[in-house]
């Protein structure tokens, strides 16, 4: 099944014209621990700088 991941962070190695996110596979974590109660208390750790 085709997942469709979108990302606007231009500087990260994964990130592809259209705002496409071409990483193998994802890692969100909470930034407090397993629950979120909005997006700001989340982050993606897939992120790579791009060189």
């Amino acid at each position: 099944m085709a997942t469709e991941v979108l990302c606007n962070v231009q500087n990260c190695k994964y990130w592809a014209e259209g705002d496409k996110c071409v990483a193998d596979s994802i890692f969100v974590i909470g930034e407090r621990g397993r629950i979120a109660s909005d997006v700001e208390e989340t982050a993606c750790k897939t992120f790579e700088h791009r060189k």
